[in-house]
């Protein structure tokens, strides 16, 4: 249960700096593959990256 815990708080501290990948890993998506997304769904994939990369970066901190 502690290792969850861990995971989470490194995560947390991640997230402000993950921001900037996962706006650049959107923008690179959506011009490489001409989405033409819309602002709802721009918004979306962006929170849903910058989540994922603080999460695999707390796990990384974490056991690595």
């Amino acid at each position: 249960m502690i290792n969850i815990v861990l995971t989470l708080v490194f995560s947390i501290v991640m997230l402000l700096f993950m921001l900037f990948p996962a706006m650049k890993l959107t923008e690179f998506i959506d011009n490489q593959f001409n989405l033409n997304l819309t602002e709802k769904q721009n918004s979306f994939i962006t929170i849903s990256f910058t989540i994922l990369f603080s999460l695999l970066i707390g796990i990384f901190l974490r056991y690595f």
